[in-house]
């Protein structure tokens, strides 16, 4: 048994932080095994300057694109970032590629992360979760705008899952977004991954992606008919509701299985409350520095927050970030909304990601009997507030 202690533990179990606090825990595979205030902080002989709060579970990445850490240029818009991720995307070969993915999990991991949701369109990245100690759900994430293709990427994409449950992997495919799947591929990828039990998709990420449902009109709308592909149905109504009317073809509402609806930047009241009605374990999954990167945006967060929606954080890829640092995300929240508390923030980055994930019985909060890996966040503010020199470190 070994005891670390801290300024403050965040353990994130529905209590608040405790002031000079300890965690007891097994050192030979990070069980919880006790948690409490210290009787004399002086003499603990592992007693740090910061806070310590669980691992975080990042919600949202593409670490396949990591080899594009500053190729990227800022604030095209959703149509000049996919300009860029055709022209970009294979602008490393394999070998350099799969070398920048083993770099960033083991940062993901020396910085405290212990979970992720993670988006991959190849193999690239499976040695190295496979490797790693840090748990991963893989998205098998699919494209295809033409109705005929349907059949053909789905027999590819389910080959690619074989694959990676050949190396022990969580993975099932999942559809990418609107815009860039067919309804009838749309509704396949989804049929798969609310098999699995877990489904990932990119949702009102943009103006650009609404403009295309809502009027079939902007600069996403003519990005594709330029390229030659086909756009999805004009609905008049946010794009949410065209993809909760694809789910509706794979089965009825309501949808119990774990639904990530990630960015959701233009998400309107009325689609907030369709979401709560019809899916009961729908997650947001916040990225708001990939979102100011592409568009200068942020999600209505305030909103969000009233209607008890369930938020994740995430780092998104390097192609729309600088860092894929979750404390970094935190503050930015923390920046953009000044009513957000130190607590909450961290419910969002650890415990929900967790929950997520299927994964809150052994992650996401500081309990006795659980394994969540202990992360020391250092320059916090004397009011509990993260500062632009906070930063994160493993220490279990």
């Amino acid at each position: 048994m070994k005891r670390v202690a801290a300024e403050y533990i965040y353990t994130l179990d529905g209590s608040g932080p405790i002031a000079d606090g300890f965690v007891e825990y097994d050192e030979t595979d990070g069980t919880v095994i006790a948690v409490g205030a210290c009787g004399n902080p002086s003499g603990e002989p592992e007693f740090h300057k910061g806070i310590l709060v669980p691992g975080f579970v990042n919600a949202h990445c593409h670490i396949e694109l990591s080899h594009l850490r500053g190729k990227f240029a800022r604030n095209t818009g959703m149509a000049g970032f996919i300009d860029q991720i055709n022209a970009l995307r294979d602008s490393s070969d394999r070998s350099a590629r799969m070398s920048c993915i083993r770099e960033w999990m083991d940062r993901l991991w020396r910085q405290g992360v212990t979970a992720m949701a993670d988006i991959s369109n190849g193999d690239e990245s499976f040695q190295a979760k496979a490797s790693s100690p840090l748990y991963t759900r893989t998205f098998l994430e699919v494209f295809g705008s033409e109705p005929q293709d349907c059949a053909k990427v789905m027999d590819s994409v389910r080959s690619l899952q074989k694959k990676a449950l050949e190396y022990g992997l969580d993975a099932a495919p999942t559809p990418h977004s609107c815009y860039t799947m067919s309804p009838e591929l749309l509704t396949a990828a989804s049929a798969d991954a609310l098999k699995s039990g877990y489904l990932s998709y990119h949702s009102q990420e943009s103006p650009e992606e609404e403009r295309m449902v809502i009027s079939g009109s902007g600069a996403l709308y003519d990005n594709r008919k330029r390229l030659g592909m086909s756009t999805p149905p004009v609905s008049g109504r946010p794009s949410l509701f065209y993809f909760m009317d694809r789910l509706a073809k794979v089965h009825p509402a309501p949808f119990t299985e774990h639904i990530l609806l990630v960015h959701e930047v233009c998400l309107t009241d009325e689609a907030a409350d369709a979401v709560q009605s019809a899916m009961p374990c729908a997650y947001i999954a916040l990225c708001p520095l990939s979102n100011i990167f592409i568009h200068n945006a942020l999600p209505p967060v305030g909103m969000m927050r009233r209607k008890g929606m369930k938020l994740t954080l995430g780092t998104d890829s390097l192609s729309s970030n600088d860092t894929l640092d979750m404390v970094k995300e935190m503050y930015c929240l923390q920046s953009a909304f000044p009513e957000l508390g130190l607590g909450e923030i961290l419910t969002w980055a650890c415990l929900n990601g967790a929950a997520f994930l299927g994964k809150e019985k052994e992650f996401g909060s500081i309990v006795p009997g659980k394994k969540p890996g202990l992360v020391l966040i250092e320059n916090v503010a004397g009011d509990g507030r993260l500062t632009a020199e906070s930063r994160s470190e493993r220490i279990v």
